[in-house]
Formats: structure tokens, sequence, C-alpha cells
């Protein structure tokens, strides 16, 4: 006799968008099948016409029979909770209009990212076991849409502190970094904030345009050089630069509510937004399979350097990630990461994985170098 316990709860087929919907139903049944997060109001019809037994509705709208109807079926039905600025069943990474959306006419503090910060500051430490619920369930679907969108891509990691300015020539040269990486055939990924992170995303953005267009939108951008004291300024500074420079390329962000006060920069196509740091963290790193580049940056830099060497010490991945750190002086001298990293990787596999360079334009050679 079969062990139910062992079959309920196989892998199912998921489903993200109307599209993939209404091409399921033509089978008949969507047994086995996890719709997230899909406006199903339209399609009470389709519901009524298809077996549902043992499907999983997360956040789906649908009319009162219709729901009736798979609840009947033996469908499970987490239905879409009211009054949230964010969907903790969503199926799909963000995108920069989706976070940014109002931004044009209300400015920042109407925008979803602006008000799912503002749920967090006043849930984060209440102790209502159904706010930390949702934020781990948003947290989850999440990290499954960020798997589904890099399976097959090799990533590599761009970290850096979120205080360089745009107008200076280290954003520019991390920009030109972004660039090259993802020229090459690489996927760029930042914690998605501002400073080093904006600029190589905005260097993969710059990838299919000519290399003149990156020296002008860094001009452009530079009139709003921090988000500090206006979050909306800067931010229209740089959707002023999408629509002036459309169908961009691609890459990945990965930031968090956490650091509420980093808005999310806008040149990445793809946002993986967290409200857990440590998932964040660790997440982007992980994620990183074809190298990790550290320029300079703060205490966020820093750890993120010793949360990558970790697993490259304990070998626990099968090959150490190559991490190169950018700046000679400033991990040296002013924050001198790298002798401890450098004693730490000593007789160790990890030992041929990294690498120190004096400029951002050495570090695409240094990471090809190390990744053979």
């Amino acid at each position: 006799m079969e062990n139910p316990d062992e079959n309920t709860y196989a892998p199912g087929v998921e489903i993200e968008t109307l599209a993939a919907f209404d091409l399921a139903v033509t089978a008949g049944t969507l047994t086995d099948h996890r719709i997230q997060s899909v406006d199903l109001t339209e399609r009470g019809a389709a519901l009524f016409a298809t077996d549902t037994r043992g499907a999983v509705f997360l956040g789906c709208r649908m009319d009162s029979g219709a729901e009736a109807k798979v609840r009947a079926d033996g469908a499970f039905v987490f239905p879409p909770v009211p009054g949230l600025p964010f969907d903790p069943y969503r199926g799909l990474l963000y995108t920069p209009d989706a976070l940014y959306e109002g931004l044009a006419g209300g400015g920042y503090e109407v925008t979803p990212d602006a008000r799912a910060y503002r749920w967090f500051q006043r849930t984060k430490a209440d102790g209502d076991v159904f706010s930390s619920m949702l934020r781990a369930l948003h947290d989850d679907a999440v990290s499954d849409a960020l798997d589904e969108h890099l399976a097959g891509t090799r990533v590599v990691g761009v970290m850096g502190g979120h205080a360089m300015a745009r107008g200076t020539g280290a954003y520019r040269e991390a920009a030109v970094l972004g660039r090259e990486l993802a020229r090459s055939g690489l996927t760029v990924a930042t914690g998605g904030g501002p400073g080093a992170m904006e600029a190589a995303n905005l260097g993969a953005y710059a990838a299919p345009h000519s290399d003149a267009m990156l020296v002008k939108a860094c001009e452009l951008l530079s009139a709003a050089p921090s988000f500090s004291p206006s979050v909306t300024d800067w931010a229209t500074a740089a959707f002023t630069v999408r629509e002036r420079w459309p169908e961009g390329g691609s890459s990945v962000a990965i930031p968090t509510w956490f650091y509420g006060h980093e808005p999310p920069n806008a040149f990445a196509d793809h946002i993986a937004k967290y409200f857990a740091n440590a998932l964040r963290e660790d997440g982007l790193l992980v994620r990183s399979t074809s190298g990790v580049i550290f320029l300079p940056g703060a205490a966020g830099t820093v750890q993120e350097i010793f949360d990558n060497t970790t697993p490259n010490y304990y070998e626990s991945r099968s090959a150490p990630t190559p991490m190169v750190l950018v700046g000679r002086a400033h991990w040296t001298e002013k924050l001198p990461a790298w002798p401890l990293l450098s004693a730490l990787a000593s007789g160790r596999t990890m030992e041929s994985r990294i690498a120190l360079v004096d400029t951002v334009d050495e570090a695409p050679e240094a990471l090809a170098r190390l990744t053979g």
C-alpha cells in the first residue's frame, strides 16, 4: 500500500500568468498545479469545466461560485489578503515600474515600495504571527521566482557600498564594469540599492547600447547624485534615462526592506526584494555561481566578503566561488579584509579562487582567470 504522505505533496506545475492558466486548462485538469496570484475573476467558466482536485490556488482572485466549486473539488485555496501593499503569493519577480508605480504623480511616498516599507516598520516587531507569516510567504515566493528566472544562467555578483555617488569617477567605473560583464554573457546581480549597486545594474542596462550612451546617462544622473534628500528626484532621474534609452540589457537586483532607507535602483529589470535581510544576503551570494566582485565598501561589503568565504573555506560547494576584491589600498589598509581572507585561504582549495586587483578595469580579466 502506498504511503499517502509520500504523494500528497509531490512537486506540482506552477502557473504564474493568465496565459499559462488558459493553456493548462485545455488539458481538462489542474490536478497537482499551483496557481500563484493569477486574477481568475473572468475564468469562472473554465474553472467549472476543469477538474481541480489537488490543485493549489495561492492568492488568486475568483468569483464566489467558482471558489466554492474548486473547494468542493478538494483544491486548496489560499485567498488574497486584503489591505496589504504587497502580494505574499506573487509568482514573478518585481520590476522597477511595479515598485515605483505612482512615482510621477505622487512622489516616492505613494509607491508600493515605500508603502511596503512602512508596513514592515509597523509590523516587524509587533509579535503578530500573521504578519510574520505573510513576510515569510512573500520571501519564499520571491526566492522561488528568482530561482526560476536564473535557471541556466551564469551569474556574477557585484558588491559595493551604497554611498558611491552618481557623477563620481568611481560610479562611472562601476558602471563600465557592469557593462563589460553583461557584454561577456554574464548575468549581473547586485544588492539592488544605490551607489555601486546601481552603477553595476546601470552598466548592464547600457550593454546593448553604444559606449557613448553610458557616458551621457552618467551625466544625466549626476543631477541627482544621491537618494538623500529626495528619493523622488533620485528615482525620477533613473526613469528619465530608461525612457530616453529604452530596451536596455537585463540584470538582477536583490534589495531588502530591512534597509528601507536605501531605495531600490531602477536599472535592474528583475528585482527580488525581501523583507528578511539574511535571506537576501545569502541568496545573492549563493546564486552568484560565476563569481563575486567586491568593490570598495564598508560594513555591509565586508560582511558579504566573509559570508561568501565561509562556505568556500569549508568546501561546502563543489567548487569555491571565485572572489575578486577591487582596490588594494582599501582592502589592505583602510579595511584590511584581504590579509584575513588570504590567511583563511592559505593551503585550501579556495586559494586559487581569490584575487586582489588595483583597479576596476582589471576585475573582468581577473575573474576570467580564476574561473579558468
